[in-house]
């Protein structure tokens, strides 16, 4: 009995030290493509422990995420310590918290690997788990589906199926793929023939393409202000913040001009008398669109709430606003009960206002051109694909590019950055429509309708991007019918596993 605890004790180090080395590999050029052989390991250490209790296994499976998800997400550390003054050991506690709730999703999509042991389908029914509860993940107590398998393929081979069926069904396709590497030695012909086609027809799928460029070329100016967190609520700083960015705007025309999320850190109401106005004469005088993010304001129930918001200034026309609809829990809202970890973290205008999810497309108004139409996302909203997808679709105007707003300087020097660039890479590619990505602190990009980085700013440097985006037309596959192909195959196949395992 002592013998095997050690060995589980043993198991379980390794499998929480793979699952940190997995996190660790999607950070470098080719981490897609690392990251399959290095899950066919964590399933074969976890086929180690089939033949134990559920209570055993899931134990194990959730080690395995905690390992994940400690070193993916260790620069909250940084928001909740550096910027908002927690002290260490409660830091810690969160991020170590968040990690294992986070991990709680890991551990159940492995069960498929004790439930259906003897499946000759089994692959595809660990696959189908992953698919169904990453889906959860990214919807459960407004989700939070931050580094799954799928952004990572950006630099893997299954990238390309992303404009058909999204990011799950790339997820399904690394955790098939690397479970049947895991079967090679029972089956060699047929693993080794399988993956050889299924990694073809993915690669042959890269070469079919559902939007086509639209329009002339967009002149663009995205400014990178690089201003430290601590600043943003500073009162001292923010009028030097508005100050440098309403110059930074001025100093040249272009058909778009865009700052970062809250580049104004002040409610829209009590910025400098005349600056909107100042701003829209500068727009319609230069025949250029601005974007600007803000703190908005908008009707409650009783008093006036703040909203995240991106406001749009066009020549000779109405303002444009979106207020941000998908909120960071604890950062933008405040769930019930939990008041007092906020009051705690000292952070100014926690509890925004939603806005809805039908907001129309920004749009930018050319002379002597055809107008173009730009779906906005702030910060967070990126990483829900199919929220955006949704969006595209149901948008009364043709959406032709993409734009994201952000400020990352709470999480510090970190791969947070990274992170989220490689989430708008998949957004762009599953859309096929190219992206602008106005940041803080980087990384300032512009991205094609591959997803590629067309052009970007150093991170942590105060500058502006000044390039041109080709605008597209189109829809692909995804855009019109978002998740349901891949979570219908995926339900269906736990089903009949289920069903057949009953029978046997």
């Amino acid at each position: 009995m002592h013998s095997i605890r050690h060995q589980r004790s043993i198991n379980a180090f390794i499998l929480f030290t793979l699952g940190a080395l997995l996190a660790g590999i999607a950070e470098l050029p080719y981490g897609g493509w690392l990251q399959i052989p290095l899950l066919s390991i964590v399933w074969w250490r976890l086929d180690l422990e089939s033949r134990s209790t559920f209570k055993s296994f899931f134990s194990v499976g959730l080690i395995f995420g905690l390992g994940y998800f400690v070193a993916a997400l260790w620069w909250l550390y940084i928001s909740l310590h550096d910027v908002g003054g927690i002290n260490s050991l409660f830091s810690c506690m969160a991020v170590f918290l968040l990690s294992g709730y986070v991990a709680l999703y890991f551990s159940a999509a492995t069960l498929a690997i004790r439930i259906f042991d003897s499946s000759r389908i089994q692959g595809l029914l660990l696959a189908a788990s992953w698919v169904v509860m990453e889906f959860l993940r990214g919807y459960i107590f407004t989700g939070f589906p931050w580094m799954g398998f799928a952004e990572t393929q950006f630099n893997g081979p299954f990238a390309p199926i992303a404009p058909f069926f999204g990011g799950l069904a790339c997820t399904f396709l690394v955790v098939w793929t690397s479970w049947e590497m895991t079967q090679v030695r029972k089956r060699v012909v047929w693993s080794v023939f399988s993956i050889i086609c299924v990694l073809s027809l993915t690669q042959l799928a890269s070469f079919i393409s559902f939007t086509k460029p639209t329009g002339e070329p967009i002149s663009v100016r995205l400014i990178q202000g690089n201003f430290e967190q601590r600043l943003k609520f500073d009162p001292l700083a923010i009028n030097q913040q508005i100050n440098f960015y309403t110059a930074e705007i001025k100093k040249s025309a272009a058909d778009l001009i865009i700052i970062p999320e809250t580049a104004f850190p002040w409610p829209q109401n009590n910025l400098p008398v005349g600056l909107m106005n100042y701003l829209q004469d500068f727009s319609n005088a230069s025949s250029s669109n601005l974007l600007l993010g803000l703190i908005g304001e908008v009707p409650g129930d009783q008093t006036m709430q703040y909203s995240n918001r991106a406001t749009g200034l066009s020549p000779n026309t109405p303002p444009y606003n979106y207020d941000k609809a998908h909120l960071v829990p604890f950062g933008e809202f405040i769930p019930p009960g939990f008041h007092w970890f906020v009051s705690a973290f000292h952070v100014p205008m926690s509890d925004f206002a939603r806005g809805s999810l039908d907001q129309s497309p920004f749009k930018i108004v050319r002379k002597d051109q055809v107008d173009a139409y730009a779906a906005i996302t702030i910060c967070y909203e990126d990483v829900f694909g199919g929220e955006l997808a949704s969006r595209i679709k149901n948008s009364d105007q043709p959406v032709n590019l993409l734009i994201n707003m952000t400020n990352l300087a709470w999480f510090g020097k970190s791969q947070a950055s990274t992170q989220q660039l490689r989430l708008s890479q998949l957004q762009s590619l599953e859309a096929g429509l190219p992206a602008l990505r106005a940041t803080n602190t980087g990384i300032t990009a512009v991205l094609g309708a591959d997803g590629k980085v067309l052009a970007n700013l150093p991170e942590f440097t105060q500058s502006t991007l000044v390039t041109q985006v080709q605008s597209y037309a189109g829809k692909t596959p995804f855009v019109i019918w978002g998740n349901l192909p891949i979570l219908s195959i995926s339900c269906l196949l736990l089903i009949w596993g289920l069903l057949r395992h009953r029978r046997f």
